[in-house]
């Protein structure tokens, strides 16, 4: 599939790099600051989290992520409303017990008020390879 890059392109891989990045680093503050009042984020359990719960998920170390690695593979944009396709290949604690991720990913980004704003994710494990 061929992609189409553009600034809003560069921008939002940016933008998904903080957004990592802030996780790991447990800068509330820059994750607050990236997502949307209405965040839904989706688990590979298939739970959802609000941004309030998910951020109290994140400050109580009821989640913990170690390692992220989140390759994109394209970046769809349809108005005002951008499609991050990629993966999230991670190491994290959930409730106390240590867990690997091998996740085909889909975040969300909207454009809201002139900024882009983390809307929405949703995972679902990648099948093994053996």
């Amino acid at each position: 599939m061929a992609q189409t890059i553009g600034p809003d392109h560069a921008l939002i891989r940016g933008l998904e790099d903080q957004r990592h990045a802030a996780v790991l680093n447990q800068d509330f503050d820059i994750l607050t600051s990236l997502c949307h009042a209405e965040l839904v984020y989706g688990h590979t359990g298939g739970n959802r989290d609000s941004l309030d719960s998910y951020l109290n998920k994140l400050r109580t170390g009821t989640l913990r992520y170690h390692r992220i690695d989140h390759p994109v593979d394209n970046i769809v944009l349809v108005g005002d409303t951008a499609l991050v396709f990629g993966q999230m290949n991670a190491h994290l604690t959930v409730d106390g017990s240590n867990r690997i991720l091998n996740n085909s990913t889909l975040a969300v980004w909207t454009k809201d008020g002139g900024d882009w704003k983390f809307t929405a994710y949703q995972p679902t494990p990648m099948a093994s390879s053996d």
